[in-house]
């Protein structure tokens, strides 16, 4: 039985009807729901707005949704007329004695096959059980959050013997040639490495991908016949084109080549990141820096996303633009992270890292120092930052991405480098 925090009136009367308030991380664990069809019937708009709400959740893109107004008779009079969905969701502020009473009506136009989750205003261990006993699904007491009607949906269609799937991260840079790639093949490189975690890197830059060149590999096939074979991925398919760069990581090669046109449907990479997930703890997604249907598509599913940004007016504004565009596409989600990049370029004008973040509402997770020499020896001999010098300063911020995107929090962020600090004249 679920039973929401506070304001539940534990002698047995009605509870106050207001949503309650949930934290973005309440719903870090949660699974997609796959695809079924669910009609909510609700009394009081404490309880029909958090499961519009969580309609609205990437996790639910799959399936669908319809809240009405009206309790237990308004769904026995649908239905009486229509088939009933996969799961029906009621609220009902009746006594237990009258509930019981008025679900045995709604149990002549039910079909057998549908589940049916009661929502309802008194905390009574003998009235749920007595509901377990005639076949309901789960009774939740209001209030309720997303969550609570989130993981009821994912307990009711999810195999509970089901593999956990892996966290998908997406980076994207605010403008190209940020470094987005450069962070992002590091990351997954550092995550791999530090915590023995198996990471699939997929390059999701199909003409001009460079993670390749940056892991000197060059395999015969990669995302190009993943995307292509979409409607065949399985997780033997992507085992024979994954390309091993180390121990723990994977890479999914773009071919980078402009022998056809790459113009994707926004749903193209959804099977292939799900086929990664079922098979690697973490999937790194390299996204390009372009805005079609597919890049929307797959930042706003992705479980954390990291932009990538320079201290300049363009990438802010760019920058102010993503945050605020997946804050509406992914209303029920943490904020993005952010990275600072090349930083302290000899004579260039910046914005200070303050100014940058204040419009934005976020703090950099890492600010890393502007340093060609060191990027482009690793860059050139196919290498990581670590490889060409593990004491480097980067090497650091990587690590410290790669303890917050895994949880796995140091403590404190890195210094940063002694160049940035001579070129800020400190």
């Amino acid at each position: 039985m679920v039973v929401s925090e506070s304001i539940i009136d534990l002698s047995g009367g009605e509870a106050e009807t207001r949503a309650i308030e949930m934290s973005p991380d309440a719903l870090q664990d949660v699974r997609p729901i796959p695809r079924v069809s669910i009609q909510a019937f609700c009394e009081t708009d404490g309880v029909a707005k958090p499961i519009e709400k969580a309609g609205l959740d990437r996790r639910m893109a799959k399936a669908h949704l319809r809240v009405h107004k009206g309790g237990i008779r308004a769904a026995a009079e649908h239905f009486s007329s229509a088939p009933t969905p996969n799961l029906v969701i009621l609220e009902s502020r009746y006594p237990p004695g009258e509930l019981v009473e008025e679900l045995e009506a709604l149990a002549d136009v039910c079909d057998p096959g549908s589940k049916v989750v009661v929502i309802g205003h008194y905390n009574d261990v003998t009235l749920y059980r007595d509901l377990m006993r005639r076949g309901i699904s789960e009774y939740l007491v209001a209030p309720i959050s997303i969550a609570d009607v989130m993981e009821v949906i994912g307990s009711l269609f999810t195999a509970p013997d089901a593999e956990p799937l892996g966290r998908s991260i997406a980076f994207i840079g605010a403008k190209g040639g940020v470094g987005s790639s450069t962070i992002a093949h590091n990351v997954a490189w550092a995550i791999s490495k530090r915590f023995s975690s198996d990471v699939v890197l997929a390059d999701l830059d199909l003409p001009f991908g460079t993670a390749n060149i940056n892991f000197d590999q060059d395999p015969a096939q990669g995302i190009a016949e993943a995307i292509f074979s979409a409607d065949r991925m399985d997780d033997v398919l992507l085992d024979r084109l994954l390309s091993k760069c180390a121990e723990h990581l994977s890479l999914l090669a773009a071919p980078s080549a402009l022998d056809r046109t790459y113009d994707f449907a926004g749903d193209a990479f959804n099977a292939l990141i799900e086929a990664a997930q079922r098979g690697a703890p973490v999937v790194a997604l390299d996204v390009p820096h372009a805005w079609g249907d597919w890049t929307r598509s797959v930042l706003t599913r992705a479980d954390q996303i990291v932009i990538t940004a320079t201290p300049d007016l363009a990438n802010l504004r760019n920058t102010k633009n993503l945050v605020d565009t997946l804050r509406k596409l992914r209303p029920n989600d943490p904020p993005p992270h952010l990275v600072l990049n090349q930083l302290a370029i000899p004579k260039r004008p910046e914005i200070e890292p303050g100014e940058f973040c204040d419009p934005l509402g976020l703090e950099p997770i890492a600010q890393i120092a502007f340093d060609p020499q060191m990027f482009g020896k690793a860059a050139n001999n196919g290498q990581m930052v670590v490889e060409t010098d593990p004491r480097h300063a980067a090497v650091a911020a990587f690590d410290h991405i790669a303890h917050v995107l895994t949880g796995r929090h140091e403590g404190r962020k890195p210094k940063k480098s002694s160049l940035f600090s001579r070129l800020r004249g400190k």
